[in-house]
């Protein structure tokens, strides 16, 4: 029998280097994209999926990140009496229910697979989903609820993937594939940023993953790999054979806000969709770029 899933950890612990000054005093998982932080896009994706309960993986100076999906009462009393009604229904999906956040600090940057590791009690026996705010997938469908949809008919260990140029395979968990139906592969192996000549493949593993408490033992050893760290994708890899285990090609666009150029390609690819801003992006676009 399938567990159904319900948990969602979203490891928020780094310190956002590449977008100093702006993170020296706010998360980087605040940073907005148009007018929603990175922080929502993924809460907002993983309750499209049907989760329920979530976990953010802290560091020092990131409690604004629980702030934010807590009532603001005094904002939201200040709104309702000058009749904002378009803001206060902005604000209702910054709150989580009671009881349905938890937060637990990583002490030490040691990696996403002691992260998750930081998330073991929340965790328990449960199938759960791992969302890296930094990746945004738009998409007709939520990228996790497509995860979702293929975890409900395979179980086991489900993650999303996507080609990665060859040379950039030294920066990306790489497959060793299966039997491959052209968008779901089986999983027979992993490797942590392999160098080009040596990746199994260019199949890459983006920020969306759906895992069982099986891996939770190898993590619970916090054996070093690539880097010096604790990786996931070792942990992962050490399942196989054991759960059944695929890679989903999602239907999508992601947008890498961890770096500069993803983060400004994604303002202008949400903001142009927009119908309150579409029209107006476009034209002062030309303004920069020529016609489009």
């Amino acid at each position: 029998m399938i567990k159904p899933l319900r948990k969602a950890v979203l490891p928020v612990a780094g310190l956002g280097t590449r977008f100093l000054p702006a993170t020296k005093a706010m998360p980087k998982e605040m940073l907005p994209v148009v007018d929603k932080p990175l922080i929502q896009y993924a809460i907002d994706e993983a309750r499209a999926a049907g989760i329920d309960q979530f976990c953010l993986i802290t560091g020092r100076g990131k409690d604004s990140l629980i702030d934010y999906f807590d009532v603001a009462f005094e904002l939201e009393t200040t709104l309702r009496e000058r009749n904002k009604i378009e803001a206060l229904e902005a604000l209702a999906p910054t709150s989580i229910e009671a009881g349905a956040l938890s937060a637990v600090r990583q002490q030490e940057p040691l990696g996403l697979g002691h992260a998750i590791w930081c998330a073991r009690s929340f965790i328990g026996d449960d199938p759960f989903a791992i969302l890296l705010p930094d990746d945004i997938v738009k998409s007709d469908v939520p990228c996790l609820k497509q995860l979702v949809d293929a975890y409900n008919q395979t179980g086991g260990n489900v993650v999303a993937v996507t080609e990665v140029p060859r040379e950039h395979t030294n920066r990306y968990g790489i497959l060793k594939t299966g039997k491959d139906d052209g968008k779901l592969v089986e999983v027979a192996g992993l490797v942590e940023k392999p160098k080009p000549e040596e990746a199994p493949s260019n199949l890459s593993i983006i920020g969306r993953y759906i895992l069982t408490a099986d891996v939770m033992p190898h993590l619970a050893k916090l054996e070093r790999g690539a880097g010096g760290e604790v990786q996931l994708t070792d942990a992962m890899a050490k399942v196989i054979g054991q759960v059944p285990f695929h890679g989903l090609r999602y239907e999508g666009r992601r947008f890498d806000c961890g770096n500069k150029i993803g983060f400004l390609e994604a303002q202008i690819a949400f903001s142009i969709d927009r119908p309150d801003l579409g029209s107006a992006v476009r034209e002062f676009l030309k303004t920069y770029t020529g016609e489009i």
